[in-house]
C-alpha cells in the first residue's frame, strides 16, 4: 500500500487517460492534474453538454477528447475507466492489448486507503446493508466513511484517514470487474440475474462478484448468504474464513434466526443480538439485510449498538418509503426495484395483495418467475415503459392469472400510471412503484423515477 501523495508521484510525468466525466472521476481528474501527471480526460458528451466542467479542466491541464467518438485512438500509458464502460469494450480492450495498463477511481482508493475497508456487493440489499453498518459503527464511536456506489467519491478524503478509521463501501459489479483487491470485510447479500446487458451472461456478472474476495488474506472475512445457492457455492473460492447468515436454516455457526430474534453463534457461544421486534424496516428482506450486517461488525462493536440502530433507522429513500396515505391508501417507492428479484422482494413485504406499478428499462433480465410472484402478490398492475408489453405478457402466461381476477393495464407514462392506480384504489390498499426494472428508459437514473413518482403522488 502506498499512500495517495505517494501514488501520485509515482504518476508523475506519466501519459494518463480517464474515461468519463462523472462524478466519481472528475476528483480522481483533479486530483492527477494538480499532481503533474499528464491527463486526457475522454468522455461521449458534447461540449455543449458539459461545458463549465469542461473549462474548469482544460484550464487545469487536461486535454479533452468529446462526443460519440470519444474512445477513437485510444491509448495512454495508464487508462482509469469509468464503471460504466466495460473492460471488454473492443477500444478499451485493444488498449490494454497494445500494452496499456487499467485502473479505475475505486482502485486507487483500495490502494492508498490506510483505514479498515468494509464492502458491500450483492444483486439485492446493498445499499441497506452497506447503511445499516455504517450506522452501527457509527453509533460505537468509530469515524466511518461511507462510499463507493452510494455517497459521494472518497478519494479526496483519503489523506485525512487513520489506520482506526472504517471506509464501508457499496460496489457494483461494474466497480469490481477489473478489481485486483479486496477489502478486509467482505459482504455478499445475494446473487441473481442482473446487468445482462452489461455483462451478457450470469458467469461474467457472477465473476465480477468474486473478486470482493478472491484477494482477500487470511486474516480477513467473508460474509456469505447461506440461503442463496449462488453465494453458498462460492465458500470453496474463499481464502479466509467465511460467516454465513441465513433466515431460513438454524446454523451451527453464523448468523440466524430463533425465537423471533437474530441470534449468532461463534467460538464464544450463542448469543441472542437483535430482536425482531426492533426492526424498523418492513419485509423479510431486511432482516437478512441486518443478519449479514451483524456478521460484518461482529467483535468491533457492543450488540447494544445493533438494537440503538434497528429501534431508529427507517430506511433509505427509494426503498420501500412510505410516500403518503391518501383517502385510506397508502403510497410506497420502492424505485430501488430494479430487478425482478428486488421487486418479488418488495411484494412479500406485505401482508395484503397490493396495487402494483412496474417496467423500465430492459436489461436483459427474464421475467417468467416475476410473472409467478406478481399473480400471487398483486390484484391491480399497471405497466409502463420499454419492459411493460415483457412483463405482461409473463403474468398472463402464469399459472393461476386467469382465475386471479387481476386489473392488468400497460399505461402511456409513469404520470398515467399513477392517475389509473389512484382510480383503482379502495381505503385499506397500497400502491407500490417498484418496476422491476432500471429506470434508463424515460429517467436518468432510480433516483429520479423516485422522485418524479412521489412529487406525482403528493399532488394527487
Amino acid at each position: 500500500m502506498s499512500t495517495i501523495t505517494e501514488y501520485l508521484e509515482e504518476l508523475s510525468g506519466r501519459s494518463v487517460t480517464v474515461i468519463g466525466m462523472g462524478i466519481s472521476n472528475v476528483p480522481l481528474i483533479k486530483m492527477l492534474l494538480r499532481a503533474g501527471v499528464k491527463v486526457t480526460v475522454r468522455d461521449k458528451a458534447n461540449r455543449e453538454k458539459v461545458a463549465d466542467l469542461a473549462q474548469e479542466l482544460e484550464s487545469l491541464g487536461a486535454t479533452l477528447v468529446l462526443g460519440p467518438d470519444y474512445l477513437k485512438d485510444l491509448g495512454g500509458e495508464l487508462i482509469f475507466r469509468t464503471p460504466g464502460l466495460s473492460p471488454n469494450t473492443p477500444e478499451l480492450a485493444q488498449a490494454v492489448e497494445n500494452g496499456a495498463a487499467l485502473s479505475s477511481e475505486m482502485e486507487v482508493f483500495f490502494q492508498t486507503c490506510p483505514s479498515h475497508l468494509v464492502a458491500v456487493t450483492g444483486s439485492d440489499g446493498k445499499t441497506t446493508t452497506t447503511t445499516i453498518i455504517s450506522e452501527i459503527l457509527k453509533e460505537a464511536g468509530k469515524t466511518v466513511y461511507v462510499g463507493g456506489n452510494i455517497g459521494k467519491p472518497l478519494l479526496p478524503d483519503v489523506a485525512d484517514m487513520d489506520p482506526e478509521d472504517f471506509a464501508v463501501l457499496e460496489l457494483s459489479s461494474f466497480q469490481l470487474m477489473t478489481m485486483e483487491q479486496s477489502p478486509n470485510i467482505a459482504v455478499i447479500t445475494n446473487l441473481a440475474p442482473n446487468h445482462l446487458d452489461y455483462h451478457h451472461t450470469m458467469e461474467e456478472y457472477t465473476n465480477a462478484k468474486k473478486n470482493i474476495f478472491l484477494h482477500q488474506g487470511e486474516g480477513d472475512r467473508l460474509i456469505l448468504n447461506y440461503d442463496n445457492e449462488v453465494t453458498r457455492s462460492m465458500a470453496a473460492e474463499a481464502v479466509c474464513p467465511v460467516t454465513w447468515f441465513s433466515r431460513k436454516e438454524r446454523l451451527e455457526e453464523g448468523v440466524y434466526l430463533r425465537d423471533n430474534a437474530i441470534w449468532l453463534t461463534n467460538e464464544m457461544g450463542s448469543r441472542e443480538v437483535l430482536p425482531l421486534s426492533d426492526i424498523q424496516l418492513p419485509g423479510v428482506h431486511n432482516i437478512e439485510n441486518y443478519m449479514a450486517a451483524i456478521a460484518a461488525v461482529d467483535g468491533l462493536v457492543p450488540d447494544k449498538c445493533v438494537r440503538a440502530v434497528a429501534r431508529r433507522f427507517h430506511g433509505v429513500e427509494h426503498r420501500i418509503e412510505l410516500v403518503r396515505e391518501l383517502d385510506g391508501v397508502k403510497y410506497y417507492n420502492d424505485s430501488i426495484g430494479t430487478s425482478p428479484s428486488r421487486t418479488t422482494a418488495c411484494l412479500e413485504s406485505f401482508n395484503q395483495k397490493i396495487i402494483l406499478i412496474a417496467g423500465g428499462y430492459d436489461k436483459g433480465v427474464p421475467f417468467t418467475q416475476l410473472g409467478v410472484e406478481i399473480v400471487g402478490h398483486v390484484k391491480a398492475l399497471f405497466l409502463t415503459g420499454n419492459t411493460a408489453g415483457a412483463i405482461r405478457q409473463a403474468v398472463e402466461q402464469a399459472p393461476g392469472y386467469a382465475e386471479s381476477g387481476m386489473i392488468l393495464a400497460e399505461t402511456e407514462d409513469l404520470a398515467a400510471a399513477v392517475a389509473a392506480a389512484r382510480q383503482a384504489a379502495k381505503p385499506g390498499d397500497v400502491v407500490v412503484l417498484s418496476p422491476a426494472c432500471a429506470a434508463f428508459d424515460h429517467f436518468k437514473n432510480f433516483m429520479e423515477r423516485g422522485q418524479v413518482f412521489k412529487k406525482l403522488v403528493q399532488e394527487l
